[in-house]
């Protein structure tokens, strides 16, 4: 078992497209940001990557890259879900919370879990996303931007399999098909 946690924050300007975890949400700002600046997708990236010991997102979609200029952070997704598969990882779960004082985003959180779990190819039972305020306090009460943390739970594709001793050179010499994807 693996834990990872991931933190993202950007900050909130006009003319710009607000989009968490995927979903396009009215609001008069969004969030500044190489990509799509999804602040929810990104912290879930770097919890992902983060415990399978592999980097960040800096690390992987660097912002110095003009083919990330505008990305949707759900492509980035699944290159990170391909990263997880090629080291034998599964998702068990990820919880995340998006910490904004505006726009109100309770009837959007249904749409992002699905989305999540759709770039991932997981269930939605194993993503779950939240959202609070800060009361007006620090820089998200004021308005100016938006963060968001994430924790996950992964595990080796090994612990599902009976004599699950890796080869060189990667795979294993168990039942000879991993079970869970």
């Amino acid at each position: 078992m693996r834990i990872g946690t991931g933190y993202d924050v950007h900050k909130l300007i006009e003319n710009r497209d607000l989009i968490l975890g995927g979903v396009k949400i009215p609001y008069e700002k969004g969030l500044l940001g190489h990509s799509d600046a999804d602040v929810l997708v990104h912290a879930v990236m770097d919890a992902l990557l983060g415990a399978a010991g592999l980097g960040d997102i800096g690390k992987h979609f660097p912002d110095s890259d003009q083919a990330y200029k505008g990305i949707s952070s759900l492509e980035l997704l699944k290159h990170v879900k391909k990263l997880l598969e090629d080291q034998f990882y599964v998702i068990e779960n990820i919880d995340a919370t998006i910490i904004a004082q505006k726009p109100k985003l309770a009837s959007y959180l249904p749409q992002m879990v699905t989305n999540i779990a759709d770039a991932l190819n997981i269930e939605e039972s194993r993503v779950n996303v939240k959202a609070t305020t800060e009361e007006g306090l620090g820089f998200t009460g004021e308005g100016l931007g938006i963060a968001s943390n994430a924790v996950c739970l992964i595990e080796s594709m090994f612990q599902y399999q009976y004599d699950a001793t890796p080869k060189a050179g990667g795979g294993c010499s168990g039942c000879g098909g991993c079970p869970r994807k």
